[in-house]
């Protein structure tokens, strides 16, 4: 996978993900911990508080926004055309 001559993808150390540092995090920990629980699992939340990885409502507006300049650059072409080649909107002669 990958195509030919590519390197393989690395994946990385699961020790380089730690909630230290994410106050988020560690307030959940310290929650759990008053409640005698421990989630073993809660390092796999880090990658969600990372810079590279923006802000959840940066997340959000990415997802639904992406394609927005796309679809709206097609449309003012297909009406420009629409327009050039005279097309009729279907409606006859205006009356209804």
């Amino acid at each position: 996978m990958g195509g030919h001559g590519s390197e393989p993808y690395k994946i990385p150390d699961y020790k380089q993900f730690t909630i230290q540092g994410i106050p988020q995090l560690e307030e959940l920990e310290k929650e759990l911990a008053k409640k005698g629980l421990k989630d073993p699992w809660i390092r796999n939340e880090a990658w969600r508080y990372h810079p590279g990885f923006g802000t959840p409502a940066a997340r959000a507006r990415k997802l639904f926004f992406r394609g927005f300049p796309l679809g709206l650059a097609l449309t003012v072409v297909t009406v420009a055309i629409t327009k050039l080649a005279g097309g009729d909107d279907g409606h006859g002669d205006g009356h209804h």
